[in-house]
């Protein structure tokens, strides 16, 4: 089993991080979303969700 973690492409509400981490994590994005929200709130989460959307590549399997 090769998975890759790739920003998602079609899951997505600003850059398709939270999206990206629930379909290579095999759950919904929407608990993904909720669980970072409540990390931003501590400070910290708005710095990794930058970070992530900068470092995460996008996905190249699929296209507009």
């Amino acid at each position: 089993m090769n998975r890759k973690l790739y920003r998602s492409s079609t899951n997505r509400m600003i850059c398709g991080v939270c999206g990206g981490i629930g379909e290579y994590l095999g759950v919904d994005a929407t608990l993904v979303r909720l669980i970072w929200a409540i990390v931003a709130c501590s400070g910290t989460g708005l710095l990794a969700y930058i970070l992530a959307a900068v470092i995460i590549p996008e996905n190249p399997g699929v296209g507009y």
